[in-house]
């Protein structure tokens, strides 16, 4: 898409210049769309949404508008929708509970000022850059965490699309277990009204794919309830609808920002910030991920930041990514982020206009909608691709998966995170150490890591593949000792640096240490093809003068050439392996016979 030339600096702040000038007449007609079934799908998330939070029901609608727009036109991430979620509404229960009695004008001020504070300190992170922090969140982590949060989606919807009851909140153990207890109980008519709904929106996505199917298996699904109540009468089907809702926009608010409030939120704030971001950042990198798009970290941290301090004064709490309508707005063909503006925009017109016709949608279609969601969050690709290809991926992947079923959402992406970065930790202090020397079958007799090759009785050859950094450095002065104690005869050590980018003080350390024992054996210490970054490095710490710069080589040519004259001619003319070039000039001398 077209974009305006503008200074990076404005963009920063109107990022929506990016994309905005390029949207085309018929992306604003499939966003409309989208953004249509998003709000008519946040109509009761909202107010369930909000009941967990300890708010007022019409707080959780509130939280869906301003919110969502702000965060459209200012964040990064395309498909991203923000408003209230489970997991954010769970949070802030649990932070505020302690300090009032939920639902009461106390408990939502407060809400209103946590708001405030998450959203202060999210464009504070935004603004200092600190949007690096999605680097730590790798694939497996964003695959396994949406693939788990989809099961538990589906699995909160259970109650809903059999008609069966099951306690709120419970994990996914949880409520598979109270689901198994309710098997003989299955009201037939919902769970008819759910299943009409779920394969009319899988057949109109087939046979109809120009329709959008969300909206078809919604109005599929209203109408079948609708006629079974009519048929059979409400007290005999038990098709129970969303009700009726508040029609009123957003009044405003004010948070209160008194320093005893704000000190007694502090931690809180900082957990729920740390726990919005996160959210945010990997549903927005889980939905990049399927166009191939990339978010930038920071202007979504600015995003969020602006939605939640402009919701705190529009009577909205806490917003954060939400997976269950960003993966609808994605799946209902959404193309740019006014797909989500759309969402929030006329979820107000429908508050105002239409909420009375809210009270004919029933639950059952509302479970049928968010089954199909669920299923279409599921990556099956990537996973079977994790699976295949790497093991420590696979668990970090395993991980999360199940720690979205089993633990808290937020617990389940740190888990993923810290066991990601643990493990990555492990791999880069274990740097690839291999023998190196020259193959006669190759042409030019170039250098490989077979270990039946012969090896030059006084050098010897490594490569180090990975950083020096005091993470590694023990990992490689174990293989440097190991190297003295096998092989004392040879003397010259000769390091293929190609693999080295860089080199911390302990890094430095090591190569001048390894330098000194080698002069101490009657050897040296030799570098070949020492990169730009490693060589100001050890300059700078002083290890080139330890080493010698005369003994840092750009070629292994040049390298052996040197080191050769280095050698002790009297056990060259007795060696039978003859490995280089510069060996044929040293004669031959046969051993004695006694």
């Amino acid at each position: 898409m077209a974009s305006l030339s503008l200074p990076p600096v404005l963009l920063q702040f109107m990022p929506f210049m990016k994309w905005l000038p390029g949207v085309r007449r018929e992306d604003l007609k499939a966003d409309f769309l989208a953004g249509l079934t998003g709000a008519i799908v946040v109509l009761p998330q909202g107010v369930a949404f909000a009941t967990i939070a300890g708010m007022p029901p019409e707080y959780g609608l509130y939280a869906g508008m301003i919110p969502a727009v702000i965060a459209a036109f200012f964040g990064s991430a395309r498909f991203l929708v923000s408003g209230p979620t489970t997991a954010a509404s769970i949070v802030l229960y649990s932070a505020l509970s302690l300090h009032a009695e939920p639902g009461t004008a106390e408990y939502v001020k407060l809400a209103l000022t946590l708001t405030f504070m998450v959203g202060v300190m999210e464009l504070a992170l935004g603004l200092a850059r600190m949007g690096a922090l999605v680097n730590f969140i790798s694939h497996s982590v964003v695959v396994g965490f949406t693939a788990g949060a989809a099961i538990l989606i589906a699995a909160k919807q259970l109650k809903n699309f059999f008609g069966v009851e099951i306690p709120r909140g419970g994990h996914f153990h949880h409520i598979v277990y109270h689901f198994g207890t309710q098997i003989p109980h299955i009201n037939g008519y919902v769970t008819a009204v759910a299943l009409i709904t779920l394969l009319s929106g899988i057949a109109a996505k087939r046979w109809w794919p120009k329709l959008p199917n969300m909206i078809v298996a919604m109005v599929v699904g209203s109408v079948a309830g609708y006629l079974l109540n009519v048929v059979f009468g409400q007290d005999v089907t038990e098709i129970r609808t969303v009700g009726a809702l508040p029609n009123t926009l957003p009044p405003l608010s004010s948070p209160d920002l008194s320093f005893d409030t704000i000190k007694s939120l502090g931690d809180s704030a900082i957990a729920v910030t740390l726990f919005a971001l996160t959210e945010a950042v990997s549903i927005g990198r889980s939905l990049a991920a399927r166009t191939g798009e990339r978010i930038d970290g920071n202007q979504e941290f600015i995003g969020q930041g602006l939605s939640n301090i402009f919701g705190s004064f529009f009577s909205g709490y806490v917003a954060t990514g939400s997976f269950n309508r960003s993966g609808l707005n994605f799946q209902a063909g959404a193309r740019t982020p006014l797909a989500a503006a759309f969402a929030g925009i006329l979820l107000m017109g429908i508050v105002v206009l239409v909420a009375p016709l809210a009270a004919y949608l029933p639950n059952a279609a509302m479970a049928g909608i968010l089954f199909m969601v669920a299923y279409g969050l599921i990556d099956f690709e990537a996973i079977r691709h994790i699976l295949h290809a790497s093991k420590r991926e696979t668990t970090v992947l395993t991980v999360t998966f199940f720690g979205a079923l089993f633990l808290e959402l937020e617990t389940a992406i740190f888990a993923g995170i810290i066991l990601s970065l643990i493990l990555y930790l492990e791999k880069v202090s274990h740097p690839v150490i291999l023998t190196r020397a020259p193959d006669p079958r190759l042409p030019s007799h170039s250098f490989t890591s077979d270990p039946h090759l012969p090896q030059c009785p006084q050098i010897h050859f490594l490569r180090i593949d990975g950083s020096l950094f005091f993470g590694s450095i023990n990992h490689v002065l174990e293989a440097f000792d190991r190297l003295r104690e096998e092989h004392p005869e040879q003397k010259h050590l000769a390091i293929t640096c190609q693999g080295i980018n860089f080199a911390d003080v302990a890094g430095c350390e090591a190569l001048t240490q390894e330098a000194e024992q080698r002069r101490a054996m009657g050897g040296a210490l030799y570098l070949i093809h020492v990169k730009q970054g490693l060589w100001n490095a050890l300059d700078k710490c002083g290890a080139l003068d330890a080493i010698g710069v005369g003994r840092v080589f750009q070629s292994k040519t040049a390298a052996i050439h040197a080191i050769f004259q280095k050698v002790d001619k009297d056990l060259c003319k007795r060696c039978d392996r003859r490995i280089f070039r510069e060996c044929a000039e040293i004669p031959r001398e046969e051993p004695t016979s006694a």
